[in-house]
C-alpha cells in the first residue's frame, strides 16, 4: 500500500515535469505532437495522484496504523466522515489534496480548451504544472503522506491513532477545509491564463472571457470556505465569536479581497478596454496571496488553531513565493505597452471612477490585514520579541473601510457610465439617501448612540432601496411591455441579464451581512461560577442552573449542564451546552448551545468546572443579528450562481438563409 503510494507521487512528479518541459519546448519548436503529449501527461498527473488519494483515504478509514499520518489523524473510534476528514487534517494529507485539486483544475482545463487558445494553451499548461511541480516536490521529498512506522529495522503497527484534532470533529469541517481548497486552487487557472497572454501578447478579452466563469466559481468556493469556518468559530471554539482576526483566518480572507477587487475591475477591461494593469496585478496577487495562506498555515510562522505543527516547509514556500512574484512583476514590466488603456477616465462622477475607488478601497483593507497579520513575524524578526496585533487594531481600521464599500455598493448602480450630472445624480440619490437618514434618525430616537451602527444601517437601507429601485424600475418596463405581473417581470429582468441582476442580489446578500456584523456594537456577555438552583440575568433572558449529566463513549467522554431559559417570564425551554474529553489526544473541547432567532441569539458555553471545585463556569452570550450573516451567505450564493447562469437572448436571428458578398455582387443562398 504504502510503496504503490509512493510510487504514484514520484511518477506523478515526472509526468509534471515532463508537461512543463514538454508544453514550452513544444511550443517554441513548433512541434505540435510535443505540446499534446504534455497534455496527456497532464492526465496522467490526475490519474495517479487520484490513485495516491484513494489509497491514503482508504488507509484513513480502515485503520492502517503502519502509517505515520494515518495514526496520528485518525482512530479507531472516529466516526467515518471524520476519518475521510482525516485527508486535510494534517500536513501530509492537506498537500496531497491541494496536488490533486490542481491536477483536476488542470485537466479540465486542458480537455476544455484542447481545440481553443493554441497559441496561449502551452504556456498556460506549463504555468498550472509548475505549481504542481512545486507540490509534488514536497509531498514526494519533504512531507511524505505515505511514510510507516519503524522501531528498528521493521514496520511496526501502532494499532490505533491519536484521531483527528477533537475541535476538527464538527461537521463544518468536513466541507470548510476543501471549499476552502478548491478557492485556493481554483484562483490558478486565471493567473495561468493571465501569465499565458501576456507572453503571447494575446488580446486581453480573450483570457477574460475564458476565466471569468472559472474565477466567479472560484470566488464562490472561497466565500463558502470563508463562511462555513466563520461558523465553525461560533459553534465549536466556545469563545463567543465568528470572527477573531486570527491569522489563518486573515490567510483565507486576503486573496478573497483582492478576488473581489478583480471580478469588478475585470468588466471595465470588458466594457471600457480599462484597468488592464490592475487586473493583471489582482490576479497575480489573488494567486501569490493563496500560495502565501497555505505557507501560513504550514510553516509555524504564527500561532493558531487553525495552524499545523512548525515544519521546515516555509523555506520552500517562500523560494517559490519569491521566484514567482519576481518573474510575474518583470513580465508585467516588459508588456506594459501592451496593457495600456484603451479609453481614458472622463469624470470622478462616473461609475468608471467608482470601480476604481473600490478596488483602491479594497486593496487598502488587503493591506491593512496584512499588515496586521505579519506585524508580529516582523518584529520578532528585527527585535527579537513577538508584539501581538489583537482584534481592536483590525476593527479600528477595517471597519471604516468596510462602511466606505458598503457606500460604493449602493452608489454604483446609480451613476452613469463616462460622466453624470449633478442633477441626475440628486434625482437617483434622493430616496436611497431620505431611507438611509430616516432610519439612522429613527434608532437615535430609540437610543441607539453607536456612531459606526447608525452609520452601518443607514447605508445598508440605502444599498436596499438602490437594489430595490433598480429591479423596479427594469420590470416595470417589461410588465407594461409585455403585460407580465411584477414577479413574473423581475424574474425576465434577471434572465435577460443575468451578471448584472446576479450582481445586485450578491450586494444584496452583503447587506444581511453587513446587518449581522453591526449586531457586534450591541453584544451582551457574562462569565460567572454557577451552580445548581442559582438563577442569574443577562438582558432579558433569565437562566436557571440545573442538573449536569456525565457520559461516554468510545471516543469521549461528556458533561452536559441543562440550563432553563425565560423571557419575560415566558419559558423558552432549555438549553444543554457540552463539555467533552477525548480520550485518544486528552484534549477537552466546547459544544455550545445556542438558540438562534433573527433578532438574536442566546449563548451558552459550558467552560467546565470552576478553580475551587465548588461550582461550574458558564459564558453566556446574546449576539444581536448575528443570523443575519449566515443569510446573506444565502444570497450571495443564489446571486452568484444566477451570474453563471447565460442571460436569455433578447434578438433571434433567421438562420434560413446567408448573405456572402463577392466582388460588388451580393449572392443569397438558401
Amino acid at each position: 500500500m504504502e510503496n504503490l503510494g509512493t510510487l504514484a507521487i514520484l511518477l506523478a512528479f515526472c509526468f509534471a515535469v515532463y508537461a512543463v518541459i514538454g508544453s514550452v519546448a513544444g511550443k517554441l519548436g513548433r512541434r505540435p505532437f510535443l505540446i499534446l503529449s504534455a497534455e496527456r501527461a497532464v492526465y496522467c498527473v490526475w490519474a495517479l495522484l487520484t490513485v495516491a488519494a484513494s489509497l491514503l483515504v482508504y488507509s484513513l478509514i480502515a485503520g492502517d496504523f503502519r502509517l505515520a499520518y494515518v495514526a496520528e489523524h485518525s482512530n479507531k473510534s472516529m466516526d467515518v466522515p471524520y476519518k475521510f476528514a482525516s485527508w486535510w487534517g494534517g500536513q501530509e494529507g492537506s498537500l496531497l489534496l491541494w496536488a490533486w485539486l490542481l491536477s483536476t483544475y488542470t485537466s479540465i482545463l486542458v480537455f476544455q480548451n484542447r481545440r481553443k487558445f493554441r497559441e496561449m494553451m502551452p504556456y498556460v499548461t506549463a504555468v498550472l504544472m509548475t505549481t504542481e511541480t512545486f507540490f509534488l516536490i514536497l509531498i514526494s521529498f519533504v512531507e511524505a503522506p505515505f511514510k510507516v512506522l519503524m522501531a528498528g529495522k521493521g514496520i511496526v503497527d501502532a494499532g490505533d491513532g491519536q484521531g483527528l484534532n477533537p475541535l476538527l470533529q464538527y461537521w463544518t469541517m468536513v466541507i470548510h477545509p476543501p471549499m476552502l481548497y478548491l478557492g485556493y486552487v481554483g484562483f490558478a487557472v486565471p493567473f495561468a491564463f493571465a501569465i499565458g497572454s501576456l507572453i503571447t501578447k494575446q488580446p486581453g478579452d480573450s483570457w477574460i472571457h475564458t476565466t471569468r466563469r472559472w474565477t466567479l466559481v472560484t470566488w464562490m468556493f472561497q466565500t463558502t470556505g470563508v463562511l462555513l469556518g466563520a461558523g465553525w468559530a461560533y459553534a465549536v471554539l466556545g469563545w463567543g465569536g465568528y470572527w477573531g482576526w486570527d491569522p489563518v483566518e486573515n490567510a483565507s480572507l486576503l486573496p478573497w479581497i483582492t478576488a473581489t477587487a478583480f471580478l469588478h475591475s475585470v468588466m471595465m477591461q470588458e466594457k471600457k478596454g480599462m484597468m488592464k494593469v490592475w487586473n493583471m496585478v489582482l490576479v497575480s496577487c489573488t494567486f501569490f496571496l493563496c500560495i502565501f495562506g497555505t505557507f501560513l498555515t504550514r510553516s509555524g510562522v504564527v500561532q493558531s488553531v487553525h495552524a499545523f505543527a512548525q515544519s521546515s516547509l516555509g523555506r520552500y514556500f517562500v523560494v517559490f513565493l519569491a521566484v514567482g512574484i519576481a518573474a510575474t512583476v518583470y513580465l508585467i514590466l516588459i508588456r506594459l505597452d501592451y496593457l495600456k488603456s484603451e479609453s481614458q477616465l472622463e469624470s470622478v462622477l462616473s461609475r468608471e471612477s467608482s470601480f476604481l475607488f473600490n478596488n483602491l478601497i479594497l486593496l487598502a483593507s488587503c493591506f491593512a490585514v496584512l499588515w496586521g497579520t505579519l506585524f508580529p513575524v516582523i518584529t520578532e524578526a528585527i527585535n527579537g520579541e513577538k508584539i501581538s496585533v489583537d482584534a481592536p487594531f483590525f476593527n479600528r481600521v477595517n471597519i471604516p473601510i468596510g462602511l466606505g464599500l458598503m457606500l460604493l455598493t449602493g452608489v454604483g448602480p446609480l451613476i452613469a457610465w463616462r460622466k453624470s450630472s449633478v442633477e441626475s445624480l440628486k434625482r437617483a440619490f434622493f430616496w436611497p439617501s431620505v431611507a438611509g437618514l430616516a432610519l439612522a434618525a429613527g434608532l437615535f430616537a430609540m437610543g441607539v448612540r453607536h456612531f459606526y451602527a447608525l452609520v452601518s444601517f443607514a447605508l445598508c437601507t440605502f444599498v436596499t432601496v438602490t437594489v430595490v429601485i433598480e429591479f423596479f424600475k427594469g420590470a416595470s418596463a417589461i410588465r407594461g411591455k409585455e403585460g407580465q405581473n411584477l414577479f413574473a417581470a423581475m424574474i425576465e429582468l434577471t434572465h435577460r441579464n443575468t451578471r448584472r441582476y446576479g450582481g445586485y442580489l450578491v450586494h444584496m446578500g452583503i447587506v444581511f451581512m453587513f446587518i449581522g456584523f453591526t449586531g457586534k456594537a450591541f453584544d451582551l456577555d457574562k462569565t460567572l461560577q454557577v451552580a445548581k438552583g442559582e438563577k442569574l440575568q443577562l438582558g432579558a433572558y433569565q437562566l436557571s442552573i440545573g442538573e449536569t449529566e456525565t457520559g461516554r463513549n468510545e471516543n469521549y467522554s461528556w458533561e452536559i449542564l441543562n440550563v432553563g431559559v425565560a423571557k419575560g417570564g415566558s419559558d423558552l425551554g432549555t438549553l444543554r451546552p457540552e463539555r467533552r474529553l477525548y480520550f485518544a489526544s486528552r484534549q477537552p473541547t466546547s459544544n455550545v448551545a445556542i438558540r438562534r432567532r433573527l433578532n438574536e441569539d442566546l449563548y451558552l458555553n459550558f467552560a467546565g468546572a470552576s478553580n475551587d471545585g465548588e461550582g461550574t463556569v458558564l459564558q453566556a452570550y446574546v449576539f444581536p443579528l448575528v443570523s443575519w450573516i449566515w443569510i446573506g451567505y444565502w444570497g450571495v450564493l443564489i446571486g452568484t450562481i444566477i451570474c453563471l447562469i447565460p442571460s436569455k437572448s433578447r434578438l433571434v436571428y433567421p438562420r434560413t438563409e446567408v448573405v456572402t458578398v463577392t466582388g460588388k455582387h451580393a449572392q443569397v443562398e438558401k
